[in-house]
């Protein structure tokens, strides 16, 4: 089909970058469910962008389950946290800077989660949103019929001349005066013409990839222009209209800016603040450190909550209306999720929660080699307190101390036993088992103590 050659394109972003495979996969979908919904006759990309954005989101629903366990978590944490961001604020040495990251660590260790653990969710999200964007901007070059649709009006065109030459620089010169700034965001094609032969695939896509760019007004100035009116034959003109109709909604054509378009376009941009706005609303509901006065980043969420809502309405104001479309049926789609996620969050407690964190954690400790114990887990779950200075220092203690000390509870008849799994100098699982080193001492100095007093009453 044409569109597997319009897919190496000079469209932006089509061709090459990091998220090159996800755009191909993220397109593969929308040409299928375009196929599907043409079965029933139907031929409407905005229909294809609301069902695309559907199965999208249910492609990404673990990472947004796992986005909102973590939100919850750090709402159970946030205060711990925030007080041992109080408790050394200010100080800079370095035993302090230690003593927080341990005393942080071993929060995180006692909800069996890490700092990264809200990080990743994002990491995965961000790339996916990007593709999706770069696959909503270039549709022709990832739904087969659409791009045929192009191409029969592209190949036409080389047709007007057997000087390539003079096709070309009639081309840019309606583009600069039908798109003006826009202009600047297509392919002059007679640079194009410069390094790809004329009439050749990579020719043909340069050509689509102007095409793509013309609102419903463009399309009738450029077959009234003088040297393009041969071009309104009964197939071209029904190409075009194809187009037009794929592209149509309530009237409105989503290739157009709200701005190009009549007034009740207008209501894309509102819709996209009011659903992004409920969306952040509902997400921020169940997290209460949003609301704690206490928490530095309290007022930062607040004030994201409304402004980035409000940017998302200036920004389709200019953009097309596909893409303030994708905007409202992903907030939509996202407040559907985060309501039954939430739900089934409430129904679980956060308490079942953290237990089957830790659980979770564990598991992934035994797989990495990290001998995971009850104990363990019970001084990692303990108050951040247990977190001294002297456990703080002893994280610096040489091997051969530690040795040392271990050679002197084996003399003394106690069943001390350790595993031989090296930790990482401050990890979480350095931390508790240091923690746990030390419950195990003190319990055993007093232990002896009991026994010393019961050897002085006996005697």
């Amino acid at each position: 089909m044409s569109s597997i050659l319009l897919a190496t394109s000079t469209c932006f972003g089509c061709n090459s970058g990091p998220f090159k495979w996800i755009m191909d996969f993220m397109g593969l979908i929308l040409n299928w469910i375009f196929q599907f919904v043409n079965l029933f006759g139907i031929q409407n990309i905005a229909l294809c962008i609301f069902l695309f954005t559907f199965v999208t989101k249910m492609l990404m629903l673990p990472l947004t389950i796992k986005q909102q366990k973590y939100m919850r978590l750090q709402s159970k944490m946030s205060p711990e946290l925030t007080k041992i961001t109080a408790k050394y604020k200010g100080k800079k040495d370095e035993e302090s800077l230690r003593r927080q990251q341990a005393e942080t660590q071993a929060v995180y260790a006692k909800y069996g989660t890490s700092p990264m653990g809200g990080c990743l969710p994002l990491l995965i999200t961000l790339p996916v949103m990007f593709a999706l964007y770069q696959v909503i901007y270039n549709i022709p070059f990832y739904v087969d019929q659409i791009g045929d649709w192009y191409t029969q009006i592209a190949n036409a065109i080389q047709g007007l001349s057997a000087d390539p030459n003079i096709v070309a620089s009639n081309v840019d010169a309606f583009v600069q005066g039908a798109l003006g700034n826009g202009a600047q965001a297509v392919p002059s094609l007679v640079e194009v013409g410069k390094t790809v032969v004329a009439g050749s695939p990579d020719y043909t896509s340069s050509i689509v990839d102007i095409l793509v760019k013309f609102t419903g007004g463009n399309w009738d100035a450029f077959f009234q222009a003088d040297f393009f009116k041969s071009l309104a034959t009964p197939s071209i003109l029904a190409a075009k209209e194809s187009i037009l109709s794929a592209n149509s909604l309530f009237g409105l054509s989503i290739l157009d800016t709200p701005m190009a378009s009549a007034w009740y376009a207008y209501i894309i941009p509102v819709l996209a603040a009011a659903t992004q706005f409920i969306q952040g609303k509902l997400q921020n509901g169940k997290n209460p450190s949003v609301n704690d006065p206490n928490n530095p980043a309290a007022g930062t969420s607040k004030a994201m909550t409304t402004v980035l809502p409000i940017m998302s309405g200036v920004f389709c104001i200019m953009f097309p209306i596909g893409i303030g479309l994708y905007w409202i049926a992903s907030a939509l789609f996202t407040i559907i999720q985060s309501l039954f996620i939430n739900k089934y969050l409430d129904k679980v407690g956060i308490d079942d929660l953290i237990e089957r964190n830790i659980a979770k954690s564990a598991k992934k400790n035994e797989k990495l080699g990290i001998k995971h114990d009850d104990k363990m887990a019970a001084v990692a779950r303990t108050n951040t307190k247990a977190v001294t200075a002297e456990n703080v220092r002893s994280i610096e203690t040489s091997d051969t101390s530690y040795k040392k000390n271990k050679n002197r509870k084996s003399s003394s008849g106690s069943d001390y036993k350790r595993s031989e799994v090296s930790y990482k100098a401050s990890s979480i699982a350095a931390n508790a088992n240091l923690l746990l080193r030390n419950y195990e001492e003190k319990k055993e100095d007093t232990e002896s103590t009991e026994k010393d007093k019961d050897t002085d009453i006996k005697e």
